[in-house]
């Protein structure tokens, strides 16, 4: 059972096999998981809007017989009506768990040192955790074994890319990376994946040449090059980008078959062209998709309903 779910590297091998494992129970089989968390009530905290974020959260949670209750960004004004430790000590006497989609890491730190009960951690500036696990999942149920696989990651090393390298070193699975000069992985995050990596004969390499990384890839990953808070930077990121594309073009260098994968939502025309999106190579709402069903394994595991 998990006390928390912050970042992936936290997860010991068992724990991260075994999430992979009950999703696909939970996939295949979800009327026998309806009533598991009977009673319980999520609160989620948003600071930052998103679909797939509030909906597999909040339907998952309704699905396992529990209820889910949606806290706005105006609801909540984290860090400015009161502390995150003020916020927490309410809460945790109210609802059985907490899911916290913000932008600072440590408002999910502080927020889980503050409480008795479990914080999800639904996306930080630094780690999108439960984004990576259904990413990983998608994968595992597309081509079973991941320890021979390789994800190639084309654009910015930012939150996704940081959670993607955690989940490919627990996975054992080869990983490439090309960003733009600059806008690397954290070295921080870099060296922990790399150490976890040690234990599963997990690989990474890291360029600024986007053919070079996606070589013989089976999965091609990116995400928008501007997040939310960086609309500032646009413009600047959009030039610094444009030769980190995924068209067709680039896809070709990939393993015949390769899959295209993002997280959503697609800034379709920039980071990846409608062709490649869109194609029968695209797994990206099948990634949507699975995002209900791990977040249904990882609530039951910090709830302790199994």
């Amino acid at each position: 059972m998990l006390d928390n779910f912050i970042s992936i590297h936290d997860l010991t091998l068992y724990q991260f096999s075994k999430i992979l494992d009950l999703t696909r129970e939970i996939k295949d089989s979800s009327h026998r998981f309806r009533n598991k968390l009977k009673g319980k009530i999520l609160a989620m905290i948003f600071q930052k809007p998103s679909l797939r974020t509030r909906m597999t959260f909040e339907v998952g949670m309704l699905q396992l017989g529990g209820e889910a209750v949606y806290l706005s960004p105006s609801d909540t004004q984290v860090g400015t009506r009161e502390t995150l430790h003020d916020m927490g000590k309410n809460l945790e006497r109210w609802v059985d768990a907490i899911m916290i989609r913000t932008f600072a890491h440590q408002n999910v730190i502080d927020l889980a040192q503050a409480c008795r009960i479990p914080v999800i951690n639904a996306l930080t500036d630094l780690l999108h955790p439960c984004q990576a696990m259904a990413d990983f999942f998608t994968l595992k149920e597309k081509r079973g074994d991941l320890a021979n696989f390789k994800l190639a990651y084309i654009g910015d090393g930012n939150n996704v890319c940081h959670s993607l390298l955690f989940a490919a070193a627990k996975a054992g699975s080869k990983m490439s990376v090309a960003t733009p000069p600059g806008y690397e992985p954290d070295p921080e995050i870099r060296k922990q994946a790399e150490e976890d990596g040690e234990e599963t004969g997990a690989s990474f390499s890291f360029t600024n040449d986007p053919s070079e990384a996606v070589e013989s890839a089976d999965a091609v990953y990116t995400d928008v090059w501007a997040s939310m808070g960086q609309e500032q930077e646009k413009e600047k990121r959009a030039k610094l980008f444009a030769p980190f594309q995924v068209n067709k073009h680039l896809m070709a260098k990939a393993k015949e078959g390769g899959f295209f994968m993002h997280c959503l939502p697609a800034h379709r025309g920039e980071e990846v062209t409608d062709e490649v999106i869109d194609s029968s190579q695209s797994i990206v709402y099948d990634q949507a998709e699975n995002r209900l069903h791990v977040q249904k394994v990882i609530m039951l595991s910090l709830l302790g309903k199994k």
